[in-house]
């Protein structure tokens, strides 16, 4: 994917089968930055991707550095897994409206 012309690629490992995740984020200069989690035992997990890229998206527009802002996001949807309002019978969608960025969940 870098050699398509991104400054950088992010690898979400959610769709992993195994308990340990890991999301790499790679650039074009070399660097590479990983974040490892264990999975949440939970269906309401639909919008992860798109909720990550606007977090981490968000991230940079507030002039946060690419490694910071990819922190950030990650934390951002790890704490809208955990806060998921538990609509619907399928994968629910995430409690975006009542995670704070930063904020940490135990």
């Amino acid at each position: 994917l870098l050699d398509l012309g991104p400054k950088a690629v992010l690898l979400k490992g959610g769709h992993l089968t195994t308990d340990k995740l890991v999301d790499i984020l790679l650039t074009q200069d070399g660097e590479e930055m990983q974040i490892k989690s264990t999975r949440l035992d939970t269906r309401h997990t639909h919008g992860t991707g798109c909720t990550l890229a606007s977090a981490l998206a968000t991230g940079l527009a507030r002039g946060e550095s690419l490694e910071l802002a990819f922190s950030h996001a990650h934390t951002f949807v790890h704490n809208a897994i955990v806060k998921a309002p538990g609509f619907g019978k399928g994968n629910g969608p995430l409690g975006h409206a009542v995670v704070y960025r930063g904020e940490e969940t135990e």
